[in-house]
């Protein structure tokens, strides 16, 4: 083949071959190698996060700046928080300091004053009402009872009322004051007298029994439980629902003490008060309950009452002990107990009593509910002193000394 034959056989072979765009070639090169770019920068973005984020978790692990950490908080206990000193029936009690050393218990202000006694010449209720009652009181003379109404401002007055004597003497019932403070009521043979002490006004509410003896307030301040043995009323002293009958009977107990509302602890059981009149089963109880002791009150929660107890392994010495229950109605808080004996050791902040005191032993009768000071406060009546016991610490605290036979309570005792 000659020499100048080849390059027209190289162009006829190309011809038939696709030109290349070199545009395009260039164009798509440099797309791809964008794209590379990208993905490059997100996965080292990616990367680096990754790395601060191990590096954060390892540096608190490792202890790193222990002054950013805010550690959980942790419970404290209330101040002068007493431990309870065992359980009785799954139940922990505490140890009330013994008789003859109240006077050296921490005191807890109230309009009471440090000893609550019979006043001087204290002025007519006409002249000086009061708008919230502390206390009630009775004074004796000639074979009747004049009512003196102590009020929040530690002022006194008397009522202009003579009140007789009932089957079990004075009458004066533990829960005598309405729970908005304003109203005192009395059992009375045949009766029930209300006094407003904002007003003055006394109003008598007729009864078909004699034998009356323990009140008990509804809490709505506008009802009334009366109660004598097996038979008990509902008296309506506010304006009620319409059609509402003034006296109406409900199921009565044989203890009239135990005619309370919402709750009352009898026998083996909390019961609850309805409207109907009756009592259901709100819970049931398994202590030790010899007898029940005076009234229960309750807060929302709790219902507190005192009973004597058979005999304690816990406290084999004491022949009859008797316990302030403060019974949970919510299966979330816990119950509690206070052992009332004569058997508890001195400590440095309760004293022995004194050789004088030692005789006032804590017989079954000397001690009863008497209300609350507070949600976690029930105040309870020892001989010849008013105490209040904090269920949050279980600390025990004197309210007064008492130079009366008997006292009621009312919401104004806590100032």
């Amino acid at each position: 083949m000659r020499r100048e034959d080849v390059q027209p056989l190289l162009y006829k072979a190309a011809a038939g071959l696709p030109e290349p765009d070199l545009a395009d070639a260039a164009w798509a090169a440099g797309v791809d190698t964008r794209r590379r770019r990208r993905r490059g920068v997100l996965i080292g973005l990616l990367v680096a996060l990754v790395i601060a984020v191990i590096a954060a978790i390892g540096a608190g692990l490792s202890g790193g700046n222990k002054a950013d950490l805010v550690p959980p908080p942790t419970p404290s206990l209330p101040p002068g928080y007493v431990p309870p000193a065992g359980q009785i029936a799954g139940i922990d009690y505490w140890v009330a300091p013994p008789s003859g050393s109240e006077r050296f218990l921490d005191r807890l202000e109230t309009p009471l004053g440090d000893r609550l006694q019979l006043p001087d010449n204290p002025p007519r209720l006409v002249e000086h009402t009061l708008a919230h009652l502390a206390a009630v009181v009775l004074q004796h003379f000639g074979g009747l009872y004049e009512p003196l109404l102590l009020g929040a401002d530690s002022s006194w007055a008397v009522a202009d009322v003579d009140l007789r004597p009932i089957r079990t003497g004075a009458p004066l019932s533990p829960g005598t004051v309405s729970p908005d403070g304003r109203i005192a009521a009395f059992p009375q043979p045949g009766e029930l007298v209300t006094v407003d002490a904002t007003t003055a006004q006394i109003t008598r509410y007729d009864l078909p029994t004699e034998d009356i003896r323990s009140v008990s307030w509804l809490g709505d301040a506008e009802r009334v439980l009366v109660s004598g043995p097996g038979v008990a009323y509902r008296v309506l002293v506010g304006q009620g629902r319409f059609g509402e009958g003034t006296v109406v009977k409900i199921t009565g107990a044989t203890d009239p003490d135990a005619v309370t509302a919402p709750f009352r602890l009898d026998t083996d059981a909390v019961m609850r008060y309805m409207t109907s009149g009756e009592w259901i089963v709100d819970s049931g109880l398994q202590l030790p309950v010899r007898q029940w002791v005076g009234q229960t009150f309750s807060t929302n929660s709790t219902a507190a009452r005192l009973f004597i107890a058979n005999a304690l392994p816990q406290f084999p010495t004491t022949s009859q002990p008797q316990i302030l229950a403060a019974i949970s109605t919510l299966r979330a808080v816990p119950s509690h107990l206070l052992v009332l004996t004569d058997s508890a050791p001195s400590t440095a902040s309760s004293p022995p009593p004194a050789p004088a005191d030692r005789a006032y032993v804590r017989e079954p009768g000397c001690c009863a509910v008497l209300g609350w000071y507070d949600d976690n406060t029930p105040l309870l009546q020892v001989r010849g002193w008013l105490l209040a016991w904090d269920l949050r610490s279980g600390q025990v605290r004197r309210l007064t000394e008492l130079a009366v036979s008997g006292v009621a309570l009312g919401p104004g005792i806590r100032p």
